[in-house]
């Protein structure tokens, strides 16, 4: 169990990592995307946009480091619901909302695949969450200190 903890920390770090890096210093194409979905209103959207990368960023190296593991993956796997249920609610209103999920040079848009690689990222997020810290983690060097 601890391996494959290892192995889901270091995959999910890697997305979270590359999501959030593509984001960072895009506020402005970021706040359109999330704008698009139609679900929150004007005045969280601009201060999302501006947080979201560092929270993807920080959640991405803690799951690499094994460092607040459980923390992190929960923190993740709620994100990544969140995201699945946005992209569902996009899609069944038959709203054309751009992901906006690796920057603003990602053009995909909203589909039901995308509700399913969110919700299996949740899932996975959630196994290392229940499995924390893993193998190779910093908490558990923290622990025996």
């Amino acid at each position: 169990m601890n391996a494959a903890v290892l192995i889901l920390r270091i995959l999910l770090g890697g997305v979270l990592l590359a999501a959030g890096g593509l984001k960072v210093g895009h506020a402005s194409s970021l706040a359109a995307s999330i704008a698009d979905f139609r679900l929150l209103p004007a005045v969280v959207v601009g201060p999302l946009a501006l947080a979201l990368p560092y929270l993807e960023l920080l959640l991405g190296a803690y799951l690499i480091a094994g460092l607040f593991t459980r923390i992190a993956a929960a923190l993740a796997a709620f994100e990544f619901l969140i995201y699945s249920v946005a992209i569902a609610s996009a899609v069944m209103r038959r709203i054309p909302a751009g992901c906006g999920c690796f920057g603003p040079k990602d053009t995909a848009v909203a589909d039901w695949p995308h509700v399913a690689f969110d919700l299996a990222l949740a899932m996975a997020a959630g196994v290392v969450a229940l499995g924390a810290p893993g193998a190779l983690a910093l908490d558990r060097v923290l622990r025996r200190g």
